[in-house]
């Protein structure tokens, strides 16, 4: 079973690459973020074309912001909208979405930004977490915890820590929540297989950092104990990232039991910049 999760930053902007990249990876079971539309508006965009593929679809969404769907080729049973309990921005946001597909409870996840640290986003931020791990501590089945987790686990995830101090993704009461769910026994896959390789899945549109490969690992798959360890390969679709007006964000890509393109990784394609350099650059945001 092959499972991705992509923050696609637009349906709507994103809709052709998409279905070319449904029909060229083939995934059981797609998580997506950032819809940017209504539930409405996305079952009549993209229902059709899913449907012809196979995929069963469910999706939390908003008219302009947020949004999450999950697609599955291996059943979409017991959907749950949102997290029990879950904090509002000042409404719930649509930021979540689970379901049991082949057999695996699987959450699409848009966590929060979070802004600035000390703000009352990033209170919000630390709150949502907390709840959602929560819900992922009561439920019993095998888990997949997949999406944009706005977090890089740790200073390896990023490609200069000192180019991140003082902003969000990085601080420690935001690991410190990521890390809560490890502690239920849940495991990051991509980091597991490639413990000591720069892996990102997200660079800024600006300042050339996709080619200079000046990134952040903020997308994650993180699998229960029994799901670990069927992984045959875990992987960033770097290629989705290439070309004309792409995410900002590259899939996330576990392999269960077989990996049709053999265990490769951990991005793929390579980055031709190679390791990144990026000592002393500062982040666009910050300019």
């Amino acid at each position: 079973m092959r499972v991705a999760t992509w923050n696609v930053n637009s349906v709507k902007q994103r809709l052709p690459r998409l279905l070319d990249w449904l029909d060229q990876r083939r995934p059981d079971v797609v998580c997506l973020q950032e819809l940017k539309m209504t539930d409405d508006v996305f079952a009549t965009l993209i229902g059709p074309d899913l449907t012809d593929r196979g995929y069963l679809f469910a999706s939390n969404g908003e008219p302009q912001w947020n949004g999450v769907a999950l697609l599955s080729r291996v059943g979409l049973d017991d959907v749950t909208i949102g997290i029990p309990g879950a904090p509002g921005f000042p409404h719930v946001e649509g930021r979540a979405i689970s379901a049991t597909c082949g057999g695996v409870r699987v959450h699409s996840l848009y966590v929060p930004n979070g802004r600035e640290p000390g703000s009352d986003h990033y209170t919000y931020k630390l709150e949502w977490l907390a709840k959602l791990r929560d819900q992922v501590a009561a439920d019993p089945s095998d888990v997949l915890v997949c999406g944009d987790m706005n977090i890089a686990p740790t200073d390896a995830d990023v490609f200069d820590p000192a180019a991140f101090a003082g902003h969000t993704h990085v601080t420690a009461p935001e690991r410190s929540a990521l890390a809560a769910l490890a502690d239920l026994g849940l495991r990051d896959v991509v980091r597991e297989r490639w413990p000591d390789e720069p892996v990102f899945s997200y660079w800024d549109y600006r300042a050339g950092m996709f080619h200079k490969n000046l990134g952040m690992r903020i997308d994650l798959i993180l699998a229960s104990g029994p799901v670990a360890d069927r992984r045959a390969a875990a992987w960033i679709d770097r290629l989705a990232r290439k070309g004309t007006a792409p995410s900002d964000h590259a899939p996330v890509i576990l392999d269960l039991d077989s990996a049709p393109d053999g265990d490769v990784g951990p991005m793929v394609p390579p980055p031709s910049a190679g390791r990144p350099r990026g000592r002393g650059v500062k982040l666009p945001q910050s300019k």
